[in-house]
């Protein structure tokens, strides 16, 4: 049965309300994906086919949509963002709602929405700290079926050297299509978050949705495009199916 939800957080970040202005609008590919900035005014056309219902630079931000594209199980979707200025405008306090219609399977779909808003949140405070406003390249992907399984990402988790010991915040050597240096920003049982002096790795264990593990990958490196984001991605799309042993 269709259903209401609302996910709402709040954090500061050492960051300007003009810096989160400009990340949710039109540097989205820095924590989520690229995405088509919104038109800059009430009435004006916003991502996935919303509307912007409200526009109030850099404080306000809502878009809402009523018929999902892709998303068979949403009827509903609103995005809300509140920016307010903190020590003189130095710092930033963000208030984030997402609510809508969930049409079916609910419990499920509001628990995976619910954890993805706070690993997209927590990665939007690491593209503001430590990258922004940078240009990103983008690419993300899906591993093989065999990764629906309960325990794959403390498969991938293993195969990056990532012990269970080993917790944020702790510099890591990772064991991927090479071997790097990161730190750890970010991991619990759903997600693990990697981040070096060039990037931001993330890997969603949707497996606990009943998905494929995901992979997405922000590269911030001077120079870096399109076909150098493409062979990172190819190299670790063959890594994570050979994870799980497939060709």
């Amino acid at each position: 049965m269709p259903k209401e939800f609302e996910i709402a957080r709040e954090f500061e970040v050492d960051a300007t309300p003009e810096q989160v202005w400009e990340a949710i609008t039109t540097g989205t590919g820095g924590y989520l994906w690229p995405m088509e900035p919104p038109e800059p005014r009430v009435g004006g056309k916003g991502p996935f086919g919303s509307e912007v219902v409200a526009w109030d630079p850099p404080h306000r931000y809502t878009n809402r949509v009523e018929d999902v594209e892709g998303i068979s199980e949403q009827s509903l979707n609103q995005l809300d963002y509140t920016v307010e200025p903190r020590d003189e405008g130095r710092r930033a306090w963000v208030r984030y709602v997402h609510s809508g219609i969930f049409v079916d399977d609910w419990d499920n779909q509001y628990d995976g929405a619910a954890r993805h808003t706070d690993f997209y949140l927590h990665t939007l405070r690491e593209y503001l700290v430590h990258f922004a406003p940078r240009p990103v390249a983008f690419a993300t992907f899906d591993g093989p079926d065999a990764s629906k399984a309960p325990d794959a990402l403390e498969a991938v988790a293993r195969a990056l050297g990532l012990g269970d010991d080993v917790a944020a915040g702790a510099r890591v050597t990772v064991r991927g299509p090479d071997v790097f240096e990161a730190v750890l920003d970010f991991r619990n049982p759903y997600f693990i978050g990697l981040r070096t002096d060039r990037a931001l790795t993330r890997i969603f264990g949707r497996n606990h949705w009943g998905y494929p593990v995901g992979v997405s990958l922000h590269d911030f490196a001077p120079g870096a495009g399109g076909g150098e984001i493409k062979e990172c991605e190819a190299e670790w799309q063959a890594w994570l199916n050979g994870v799980f042993s497939q060709t």
